[in-house]
C-alpha cells in the first residue's frame, strides 16, 4: 500500500523540456552541433549529465570542460525556464491525494524551493530536496538521505519520475516506480527498466 509519493520536479510535475532543450543547444552552439529537438535530446539524455555530453561530441570531456558546460546550461536554463510551466494534472493530482508527499530533485536547491513557491504548491509537501553539492550525478544517495529525512518505510513509497535514474534511486532504496514519458527520457529507455511507463501523470497516480 503506498502511503507516501515521492516526486521529481525536472520533466515530471515541472514541463521545462523546452528550456533543457534550449540550454543544451546553447552552451553546444560554440561546437558547431546541429541543432537538437527534443527527441534528439531524449536520444542521448542519461546521468550522469556528463555522459550525455560526451554522447554528443563524441569524445570525453576535457579537464574542466564538464563545470564550463554546467555553469553555462544553468545559466540558459534559468531564462528559458521562466515562461514553463506545471505538467498537466500536476496541480490537480497534488491536491487530491490523501497520503503524503514529497519532492526530491536533483534541481540546486536554493533555486528548486522558490521555483516550486512560485507555483503556489509548496504546502503540498512535507519536505524539498534539491542538490546542495555539485550537479550532474546520479540520484540513488539524494534519495536515500531524503528518504530518511521524511522518515517513511521504503515499502510504502511510490516514486513518479521522468528519467531512468530516477527508476534506478527507487531500486535503490526499495521504493515502488513508475517513470513518465512527458520529461527528458524517450519511451523505449524508460520501459527497458522493466518498470511501468505512462504517458500522463493521471495514469501515474493509479498506481498510487
Amino acid at each position: 500500500m503506498t502511503k507516501h509519493i515521492i516526486w521529481d520536479w525536472n520533466g515530471t510535475l515541472f514541463h521545462d523540456v523546452a528550456a533543457v532543450v534550449g540550454a543544451t543547444n546553447e552552451i553546444f552552439r560554440p561546437y558547431a552541433l546541429p541543432e537538437l529537438t527534443a527527441d534528439g535530446f531524449r536520444a542521448v539524455y542519461t546521468r550522469p549529465i556528463w555522459v550525455a555530453y560526451e554522447r554528443l561530441l563524441g569524445r570525453p570531456l576535457g579537464e574542466g570542460e564538464w563545470e564550463l558546460l554546467d555553469d553555462g546550461f544553468h545559466e540558459h536554463y534559468y531564462r528559458l525556464s521562466d515562461v514553463c510551466g506545471l505538467a498537466p494534472d500536476a496541480e490537480r493530482l497534488l491536491s487530491t491525494w490523501a497520503g503524503t508527499q514529497s519532492l526530491c530533485s536533483m534541481a540546486p536547491h536554493a533555486h528548486l524551493v522558490p521555483k516550486v513557491e512560485s507555483f503556489g504548491i509548496t504546502p503540498h509537501f512535507t519536505r524539498i530536496d534539491g542538490l546542495t553539492g555539485a550537479t550532474g550525478g546520479e540520484k540513488a544517495a539524494h534519495m536515500t538521505a531524503h528518504i530518511e529525512a521524511i522518515g517513511v518505510d521504503a515499502g510504502e513509497i511510490l516514486v513518479i519520475g521522468d528519467s531512468i535514474d530516477d527508476g534506478l534511486a527507487a531500486k535503490h532504496v526499495g521504493a515502488k516506480a513508475v517513470l513518465y514519458t512527458g520529461g527528458m527520457t524517450a519511451r523505449a529507455e524508460l520501459e527497458g527498466t522493466g518498470l511501468p511507463v505512462v504517458d500522463t501523470l493521471a495514469e501515474a497516480f493509479d498506481y498510487a
